[in-house]
C-alpha cells in the first residue's frame, strides 16, 4: 500500500469510529429517560432480561459497554447474577445492529445524510431535534469513513503478501486468533466487524475465511469486561466469566458448524454477491443462535461460572456507596443508579427517624449509638452520591437530565439534614440521661404528638420520591403545615407552664430543642415533596 492509501485508511477508520460514537451519543441522549424505564422493567423474567440487554446495546451500539455496565450493576448489588446472564445474552444480539446498518449500503447518499444532520445540529435550537440530528449525522459520517476505508483497501487486492496472509485466515484457529486480538486491541466488536465488512467489500477476504475472524471478534470483545472486572467483588467477576464463556462456546460451536456443514453457502444464498451483508448476517445468526442454544441452560452456566470464578467474597459495608464509574458510560442508566442509591439512603434516614421517635423516652444507650452510626453512614452516602451526580453533569446529557440531577442533589441534601436533626434529638436524650431528667406527662404527650406528625411527613415524602407520586407529596405539605401550627401552639403552652412553674426549666430547654428539630425535619420533608411536584421534574 502507498502512504496515501495508509493515510486514507487511518482517516476512514477515524471517521468510522467517530461516526459510531456520534450516533451512539445521539441515540443515548434522545432515549435518556426511556433507558431508565427499560432498566426499571428488568425483572427475574428471562425473556425480558434478554430484550433489555438487546435494546440497551442497540442504543449504545456496544456490547462491551453494556457488559461493563452489567459488571458495575452486579458489583453494586443492583442486579443479580441470574439477571446478568440474560442481559449479556441480549447484549450479544443487540450489538449486531451496527453490522446490519452498515450492510444497508447507503454510501452514495451518506454525505447528504451527514450534511443534513450537521445542518440541523448547527441551526435548529430544539434540543430533541438536535439529538435526533446527531444520530443521522453520525450515521452519515460512519458511512463516509466506511467508504474511505474500502477505497484505501482496494490496492490490497494486488498485494501478494496480504493475500497470502488472508489465505491463512481460512485456518479456523488463525482466523479466530486474528479476530480476537484485533478486537481486544480496539475494544469494540462493532467497530472491528465494520472494518472486516469494509475489507470483505473489496473482495480481499472471502466469507469462508471472514467467518472465523468474526467468531474471534466475539471473543476479543470480552477483554473490555475483563479489564472492568478488576477490583470488583465475586459476582461481578462471575458476570465477566459468563460473558467470556458465552462467546467462547458460541465460537467453538459455530466453527464446527462452518467446517462440517454448508453454513457459509447458506449465508451466501441469503444475499448473493453482497459480502458486507453476508458478514452482518453471520454476526446476527451467530449471536441469536448462541443465545437460543444457551438460553435453556443459563442456570448451568451460572453454576459453572461460580466454580470458575471462586474467589474470596468481600463483605459489603452499609456506608459504601454502591455507585460504579463504569455506568457513567451511559448517563441515563447512571442517573437511574443514582436514584436507586438515594432510595437506599432514604430508607436509612427513615430507620433513624423511627429510632429518634422513641429515644427521648427510652434514653437507650444502644439506640443513641445506633442513631449516631446511621447519621455517619448517611453523611458518607450523601457525599458519595453528590460526587457521582456531579460526574454525570459533566457528561453529554440533555437539559432535562441536568435538571433531574439538580433535583436529586436537593433531595440528598434534605435527607442528610433530616438525619442531622435525628442526631440532635439523640444528643438531647443522651444529655437528659446523664442529668437524670424526665419530661412531664403533658410534655411527653405533646412531643409524641409532634413526632408522629413529622415522622409521617417524612415517610410520605420518601414514598412520594420513590413512587413519583404527587398525591403523597400533597400529603407531605399538609403534614408540614400541621407541624408548623403545632410547633407554635406547643411552644406557647410550654412557655405558660414555665411561667407558672409547672415544669423544670432545664428540661424545658430540651423540650424546645426537640420541637425545633422536629419542625425542621418536616420543613426538609416538604422540600423533598416540592421537588416531586415541580413541573420541570
Amino acid at each position: 500500500m502507498r502512504m496515501e492509501d495508509i493515510l486514507m485508511l487511518l482517516g476512514g477508520l477515524a471517521l468510522f469510529l467517530y461516526g459510531m460514537q456520534m450516533m451512539s451519543n445521539g441515540l443515548e441522549t434522545a432515549a435518556g429517560n426511556k433507558m431508565k424505564s427499560i432498566l426499571e422493567k428488568l425483572t427475574s423474567n428471562r425473556i425480558k432480561g434478554v430484550v433489555v440487554g438487546a435494546v440497551i446495546t442497540a442504543v449504545i451500539q456496544s456490547s462491551s459497554a453494556t457488559t461493563v455496565m452489567v459488571v458495575g450493576f452486579v458489583n453494586s448489588g443492583l442486579m443479580t447474577l441470574n439477571q446478568a446472564v440474560w442481559v449479556i445474552m441480549g447484549a450479544n444480539i443487540g450489538t449486531t445492529i451496527t453490522g446490519q446498518l452498515i450492510a444497508l449500503d447507503i454510501g452514495a447518499i451518506a454525505p447528504l445524510i451527514a450534511f443534513g444532520g450537521v445542518a440541523a445540529i448547527t441551526f435548529v435550537k430544539n434540543e430533541r431535534v438536535r439529538h435526533i440530528s446527531e444520530i443521522f449525522a453520525g450515521l452519515g459520517v460512519l458511512f463516509i469513513g466506511m467508504g474511505m476505508m474500502g477505497d484505501a483497501m482496494q490496492p490490497l487486492q494486488q498485494s501478494e503478501t496480504f493475500v497470502n496472509f488472508m489465505t491463512k485466515a481460512s485456518n479456523p484457529v488463525v482466523g479466530i486468533l486474528v479476530g480476537a486480538i484485533f478486537t481486544a486491541v480496539i475494544q469494540s466488536s462493532s467497530a472491528s466487524v465494520g472494518i472486516l465488512q469494509a475489507l470483505a467489500g473489496t473482495g480481499v477476504i472471502p466469507l469462508s475465511s471472514a467467518v472465523y475472524v468474526l467468531f474471534g471478534q466475539n471473543i476479543g470483545t470480552c477483554i473490555t469486561a475483563v479489564l472492568a472486572s478488576i477490583g470488583t467483588k465475586t459476582n461481578a467477576k462471575r458476570a465477566t466469566v459468563i460473558h467470556l464463556m458465552f462467546n467462547i462456546f458460541g465460537s467453538i460451536l459455530f466453527t464446527f458448524i462452518s467446517m462440517l456443514t454448508p453454513f457459509v453457502s447458506w449465508v451466501e444464498a441469503l444475499s448473493p454477491g453482497n459480502t458486507v451483508a453476508q458478514i452482518a448476517n453471520v454476526h446476527t445468526i451467530f449471536n441469536i443462535g448462541t443465545t437460543v442454544l444457551l438460553f435453556p441452560v443459563s442456570n448451568w452456566i451460572i453454576t459453572l461460572a461460580k466454580k470458575l470464578g471462586r474467589v474470596e467474597e468481600c463483605t459489603q459495608e452499609d456506608d459504601v456507596v454502591l455507585l460504579d464509574d463504569r455506568m457513567l458510560q451511559t448517563p441515563g442508566i447512571a442517573l437511574q443508579s443514582t436514584v436507586t442509591e438515594i432510595v437506599r439512603m432514604g430508607n436509612i434516614v427513615a430507620e433513624t427517624l423511627k429510632e429518634s421517635k422513641e429515644v427521648l423516652f427510652t434514653k437507650s444507650e444502644e439506640t443513641i449509638k445506633s442513631i449516631k452510626e446511621k447519621e455517619s453512614v448517611v453523611d458518607k452516602l450523601s457525599a458519595g452520591i453528590t460526587d457521582y451526580a456531579i460526574k454525570i453533569t459533566a457528561l453529554q446529557v440533555s437539559e432535562k437530565e441536568h435538571q433531574d440531577v439538580a433535583h436529586l442533589l436537593q433531595v440528598v441534601s434534605d435527607m442528610e439534614r433530616i438525619c442531622d436533626y435525628c442526631e440532635n434529638i439523640s444528643e438531647c436524650a443522651e444529655a437528659m440521661r446523664e442529668r437524670k431528667l424526665e419530661f412531664s406527662e403533658i410534655a411527653t404527650e405533646e412531643i409524641k404528638q409532634m413526632m408522629d406528625v413529622c415522622v409521617e411527613s417524612y415517610l410520605y415524602a420518601k414514598e412520594a420520591f420513590f413512587e413519583k407520586s404527587s398525591e403523597k407529596a400533597v400529603k407531605v405539605i399538609e403534614k408540614e403545615t400541621l407541624a408548623d401550627d403545632l410547633e407554635v401552639r406547643l411552644r406557647n403552652k410550654h412557655i405558660k407552664r414555665l411561667a407558672n412553674n409547672q415544669c423544670n426549666a432545664e428540661t424545658g430547654i430540651f423540650y424546645l430543642d426537640t420541637l425545633v428539630s422536629m419542625e425542621r425535619i418536616s420543613d426538609h420533608a416538604r422540600n423533598i415533596a416540592e421537588e416531586i411536584m415541580n413541573p420541570e421534574n
